[in-house]
């Protein structure tokens, strides 16, 4: 077992994302839907410390964000994952402890998994006598789930293609406050991308990827008109909680719009997490959002 390193530690924050824009095309022979999305962090995150050792490995999660059933096994976290997949890779044969303090809702279409396990790449990357290298690493990070690539890499905004490990960073949008409603109750993302399946089978549609002007991401006025989830075409009818605020977020979205301020009303991800993002301060709202039950807001940035 390699010593070299044994006692060091590293702390990394693992940021929320939201998707402004995910379109799923088609289903692959695997099975496995092919997306286009545009990535963009949030100033909301994680904290994960990786610290490597000569003792059995080990995870630990803890924080306000922590579901009231706790997280699982840890064997089957994705951090978990993420850091044996690492030391399989490296050829490292180390024992480590993750420890986790959780800010992020969980199962809420926020990437919260994935960043943590994200942050764990990176630190075992940094703390590795033969470090692999970003091409790798984004490999592997790629295997793990479509929005880790993106939280492995340090940039604030970022289009995506493929499973999401195909990457084209884009530069930063000016800061945008955002509101989260964040319910108890997720929705598996599975499940979502069935009904999507089998929504569009009884369609008949075929979807390819699209062609984007080269400025269609340089400024916040041409995402707000771009931005669309095509989750949102069925997430409702699995989630009583999203089926009625989305229509509320939308129309303040557009109240926002029609006073000559940027705004977007969405869904992220496969859900459940819906989003206000805008520009200004309070909540957005104006204290007129009625929260449905086992819902709350988190108030935070883009980052």
């Amino acid at each position: 077992m390699s010593t070299s390193t044994a006692g060091a530690t590293r702390t990394e924050r693992a940021h929320a994302k939201l998707n402004l824009l995910l379109r799923i095309l088609a289903r692959e022979a695997s099975g496995y839907h092919g997306i286009e999305t545009l990535f963009q962090r949030l100033a909301l995150h994680d904290v994960v410390q990786v610290t490597v050792s000569d003792a059995p490995c080990a995870l630990t999660c803890e924080g306000p964000a922590m579901p009231g059933g706790g997280i699982g096994a840890p064997e089957q976290n994705l951090a978990w994952r993420a850091a044996q997949l690492y030391c399989e890779t490296a050829g490292w044969d180390i024992g480590w402890h993750i420890a986790i303090e959780k800010h992020i809702p969980v199962g809420g279409g926020l990437g919260g998994g994935s960043a943590d396990a994200a942050a764990v790449l990176r630190a075992l990357e940094a703390l590795c006598p033969t470090p692999i290298g970003l091409p790798r690493l984004l490999t592997l990070a790629g295997t793990l789930g479509a929005d880790v690539p993106f939280m492995v890499r340090d940039v604030p905004l970022a289009w995506a293609w493929g499973r999401g490990d195909r990457l084209l960073p884009v530069p930063a949008l000016p800061v945008m406050a955002v509101t989260l409603v964040a319910f108890d109750q997720g929705v598996n993302t599975g499940a979502a991308y069935g009904a999507f399946a089998r929504a569009r089978e009884a369609q008949g549609s075929a979807v390819g990827a699209m062609a984007y002007a080269a400025d269609a991401f340089a400024s916040w006025a041409s995402v707000c008109a771009l931005a669309a989830n095509d989750f949102e075409q069925v997430v409702p009818n699995l989630h009583a909680g999203v089926a009625s605020t989305l229509p509320l977020l939308r129309q303040t979205a557009a109240s926002l719009h029609a006073q000559g301020h940027h705004a977007i009303g969405m869904m992220s991800g496969s859900g459940a997490t819906c989003f206000l993002l805008y520009a200004g301060g309070g909540d957005g709202f104006d204290g007129s959002l009625v929260l449905p039950p086992g819902a709350r807001l988190v108030h935070t940035s883009t980052a």
